[in-house]
């Protein structure tokens, strides 16, 4: 899958799996900057329930390096995510 560019001044956020599912979308853009440690909180508000049905055991990625929003590293809370980034939510996928 080709993900087109963002639009200045904006970056692009993909959803894959229960977020997908959660959002009815599989990518969407929102405008830059946002910290990452924020990132849930705005998603919460677009999408009212989602941190507790999705966001709380999801993984991000941030131009495909994952970051850490609920561990001791506060550093990557403080992350800058920048126009032009690609912002991944990804939900833990099961196998049977």
């Amino acid at each position: 899958m080709t993900n087109p560019k963002s639009p200045a001044g904006q970056f692009t956020l993909l959803y894959f799996a229960a977020a997908s599912s959660f959002t009815k979308r599989t990518s969407e853009n929102f405008s830059a900057p946002v910290r990452a440690a924020d990132l849930f909180q705005l998603l919460e508000g677009k999408y009212p329930g989602m941190g507790d049905k999705v966001l709380s055991s999801c993984a991000v990625t941030v131009n495909l390096e994952y970051i850490d929003l609920d561990g001791d590293d506060a550093a990557d809370g403080d992350l800058m995510i920048k126009a032009g980034d690609e912002v991944a939510i990804i939900p833990p996928v099961s196998s049977g």
